[in-house]
């Protein structure tokens, strides 16, 4: 039990950590244009990117692929930037979910989770259970990322309800916040991702 809650607090702290806010703020663009009405939709991107996120991990740990880190650090925020601009071109208009959305997710979930596995992968050493830990570990992803969704929904009902702000001005704000923050993560990125290209 102990292990559990080890590893189940450890997904936690990884998505709610203020130090590394890019998979809140991924979460925020995924989810912006989304209310807790469309809780099915939600749930259907959230736990793709879960799963993204699991299975490199899981492919990363056990040695299957390996990827240069200062690669995966750059392509974080382009995911970051790419959803939130989806997001400006589409206003809010959030009327159902494509089955491109939630691949996307999915694939984006393979980035973030490359960005963890060399960590993961440290305090995997000499475990005999990492299918067992890492399962604890996506747990607590899943938890700590619905957390996430159910907060920028009160947040947009809030606004909605109390200042009037429509869905879409409220998605279109958010996600321009989320790259004037995400923009200065890719450039200072830029020049090691190119690095490791050349």
């Amino acid at each position: 039990m102990d292990d559990f809650i080890f590893y189940f607090k450890l997904g936690l702290n990884h998505v709610l950590d203020l130090q590394a806010y890019d998979h809140v703020l991924f979460l925020i663009v995924l989810v912006v244009g989304y209310t807790l009405k469309q809780w099915k939709e939600l749930l259907w991107l959230v736990t793709a990117f879960t799963l993204g996120h699991t299975l490199t991990l899981a492919l990363s740990t056990y040695k299957i692929i390996s990827v240069n880190a200062a690669i995966v650090e750059f392509l974080i925020p382009a995911t970051i930037v790419f959803t939130a601009i989806l997001n400006l071109f589409s206003g809010g208009k959030s009327s159902g979910i494509s089955k491109l959305i939630v691949f996307l997710s999915f694939c984006f979930g393979w980035i973030h989770g490359l960005g963890f596995s060399n960590y993961f992968k440290m305090l995997m050493s000499g475990s005999d259970s990492k299918f067992v830990q890492l399962i604890e570990f996506s747990l607590g992803i899943e938890v700590a990322q619905l957390v996430i969704v159910v907060l920028i929904s009160a947040g947009y009902f809030l606004f909605h309800t109390i200042l009037k702000v429509s869905k879409r001005d409220w998605v279109l704000v958010l996600s321009s916040i989320v790259i004037g923050v995400a923009i200065p993560m890719l450039v200072a990125r830029y020049d090691d991702f190119i690095r490791q290209l050349l």
